[in-house]
């Protein structure tokens, strides 16, 4: 538990020079090939040094923090990939020192493909020292997920240097001339709001947690008479619910309650996205006492918050036990804290724990690195719900005051490379009691707390309403229940979401345990899949596009669990063909490999795979088709190693549909693929 320094902050973008907003440019995010190199790693002139924005320094000198090929030659090049696929109108490459040696400039799709758009013949010296390449092209019909710069360094005399490669989906100037960064500082587009009674009080009222749903505000009430201990009691963790969307308005705030609250010092350090599960300070102990070398889970229950239970992680330890904090990502899948350990830097660390497959404990702490810890404390991680963006408050990085909040983004899934951290500037980090920033997964409010204006001039939580471009990458929402498909009870599940491209598992969440309803949260530029696990049930995956999202949304979308027994069929939603045509795409793959997982756990199990088109075109070649379709999903499952003996098929083309073939909307409803069970 901390009190004097500096905490957690709110998702502002400071993103890209020059005029280009941040939802439109991205800069290089992964290494892939290169074909030369003087060094590795963070060292100097390394290819990883093309990640990340524009940060060489000084222009037209040779700098570390630029690429450097270790040879001199006709056929050098670098190809990288970023975090999101755009269908891109422009390519930058920044040469930040004796520009001139490109000779082409490729885009790689999401296929794999690539496309060229740049092609110089006769590369050679330029009169400038460095060069911003910008090359602007209409439109494809592909999205880019790569880069592929060639060069031919024996064109141009001495060293080269490649600073960063970034691509847009609009034909603005990525990079100025001259380099200049936006400008220092946090803009906000209204002034402070108090919460008002219904939030503080005349005791300290700090530690804001607010649900990425926005909905629910958790935080620290001080030495309250109403708190579990009295007015001795250090602090106990309070919430409200949102009353009024429009207007912003908060319910009267209520004390959680034991479990949670004891007479010890409380404090909740994050929630998960679905709201189900709260990270709390401290080890609860069965005396009911509190041990403060680690951290507890609650979980919501129908009859409350359990007790909470010690998080497990592989060689914990914090060797500052008074000084910790702790952030779950929306994922479910990554811990953020802030230790002090002897591998570390010096004093206070940024570290990750990651979940392991057991989906019970985490792995050992992973130092965030050079680019993020100093000699001096670095605390209050809060990773924004792209998963990406971190902000945390650091006394090492200077700045206005002892401790300022910065924040900097991810590059890979090491989580050790980073762009340089940024200082939010004056107006978020001023000489007077700021801190705490959160901010929702909508990102249009960030919630912090001040001594400015405050109840009886004590500490009181405030609400600043973000400009657009503040305010944090784009994410959907989803919400939903999850219900028996026979009986449309609700089930208690886990919900586990996808990318459907390369069936990585992004997230883990849970149902409420009293109503079945489920909330996750899907950053931008991804096609996801997601389902709800239960013993004994099938699940019918669902799955949403929002590779081309550029506002924050909501949807909702129920899941439906088949129970396992015969006769009963289950939707293949994911399964996926070209148009008018019966090959399967390789989004389909991560749905199918979940089929062949549960055909080869239950070794009698047979099943019958039927498939279904609309009543568009010919009868005749519907049938053929949705026949076509359900062979070629039988021939992937059986050169997977599963016996056809195991597997029937049959096309019904058009003549079962499900919904109306009337509009689109329905009439997609019809176009499917499922699967009966035949035996158990």
């Amino acid at each position: 538990m901390r009190n004097k320094k500096l905490l957690l902050l709110v998702g502002l973008i400071g993103g890209l020079s020059g005029r280009v907003q941040a939802q439109h440019a991205i800069w290089a995010a992964k290494l892939v090939a290169v074909s030369s190199q003087k060094a590795e790693g963070k060292e100097a002139f390394s290819p990883e040094k093309v990640l990340g924005e524009p940060n060489a320094r000084p222009l037209g000198q040779v700098s570390n923090d630029a690429w450097i090929p270790r040879k001199e030659g006709t056929n050098e090049f670098i190809e990288v990939r970023f975090a999101k696929s755009l269908v891109a109108k422009q390519v930058t490459v920044v040469e930040n020192f004796n520009p001139g040696a490109v000779s082409k400039i490729e885009l790689v799709d999401t296929r794999g493909q690539k496309h060229q758009v740049y092609q110089n013949d006769n590369p050679g010296p330029i009169p400038e020292q460095f060069r911003s390449l910008q090359v602007t092209f209409a439109a494809g019909t592909y999205r880019t997920i790569g880069v592929v710069v060639s060069l031919n360094t024996k064109a141009v005399n001495g060293v080269n240097q490649i600073d960063a490669i970034g691509i847009a989906d609009v034909a603005e100037t990525m990079v100025k001339k001259e380099f200049k960064s936006e400008t220092d500082g946090v803009q906000f587009d209204s002034a402070m709001v108090n919460l008002g009674p219904n939030v503080n009080s005349k005791y300290v009222d700090t530690h804001p947690v607010i649900s990425p749903d926005g909905r629910t505000l958790f935080f620290a009430r001080q030495e309250s008479p109403q708190n579990v201990g009295g007015s001795n009691d250090v602090q106990d963790v309070w919430y409200s619910t949102l009353a009024n969307a429009s207007t912003k308005a908060w319910n009267p705030a209520k004390n959680i309650g034991s479990p949670i609250n004891t007479p010890g010092p409380n404090g909740l350090a994050s929630v998960s996205s679905d709201g189900n599960s709260a990270v709390l300070i401290n080890v609860y102990k069965e005396d009911g006492s509190l041990d403060p070398k680690g951290l507890s889970l609650s979980r919501r229950t129908k009859n409350g918050w359990s007790k909470p239970t010690k998080i497990e992680i592989d060689d914990f330890y914090n060797d500052d036990p008074d000084n910790v904090d702790y952030f779950l990502g929306t994922s479910g899948k990554v811990l953020l804290m802030a230790v002090d350990r002897k591998d570390g830097l010096g004093q206070q660390d940024l570290y990750v724990a990651l979940l392991k497959e057991d989906g019970k404990s985490w792995g050992r702490p992973i130092n965030l690195g050079p680019s993020i810890n100093t000699k001096k404390p670095e605390f209050a991680p809060f990773l924004a719900a792209d998963g990406k963006t971190l902000y945390f408050a650091s006394e090492g990085h200077g700045g206005y005051g002892k401790s300022d909040v910065f924040y900097s983004k991810r590059l890979d899934d090491t989580w050790k490379n980073w762009t340089k951290p940024r200082n939010l500037g004056p107006n978020v980090n001023s000489p007077d009691f700021d801190a705490y920033y959160v901010v929702s997964a909508a990102g249009e409010d960030a919630y912090l707390v001040s001594t400015r204006n405050g109840t009886a001039n004590s500490k009181d939580i405030f609400r600043i309403s973000l400009t657009p471009q503040f305010k944090p990458e784009v994410v959907t929402l989803v919400r939903g229940q999850v219900l028996d498909a026979a009986t449309k009870k609700p089930v208690n599940a886990v919900i586990k979401y996808e990318n459907l491209l390369t069936g990585e598992e992004i997230g883990v969440a849970e149902t409420n345990p009293v109503d079945g309803s489920y909330t996750i949260v899907l950053p931008s530029g991804v096609h996801y899949g997601y389902r709800a696990e239960a013993p004994e049930y099938l699940a019918e995956s669902d799955n949403l596009d929002v590779t081309d999202k550029e506002k924050y949304s909501e949807v909702k979308q129920d899941l439906y669990l088949v129970p396992f027994a015969v006769g009963q069929t289950i939707k293949l939603n994911n399964i996926f063909f070209s148009q008018s045509k019966y090959y399967l795409r390789e989004s389909s793959y991560p749905e199918l490999q979940r089929l062949i997982r549960t055909l080869k756990e239950y070794k009698t199990l047979e099943i019958k795979i039927e498939g279904h088109t609309d009543n568009q075109g010919d009868p005749a070649l519907n049938l053929k088709l949705s026949q076509d379709r359900v062979n070629e999903v039988k021939k992937y499952i059986v050169s997977k190693g599963i016996s056809g003996t195991r597997i029937t098929t049959e096309g019904f083309g058009d003549t079962k549909p499900i919904a109306s073939n009337d509009q689109e909307e329905t009439r997609k409803l019809n176009r499917r693929v499922e699967f009966r069970i035949t035996k158990k």
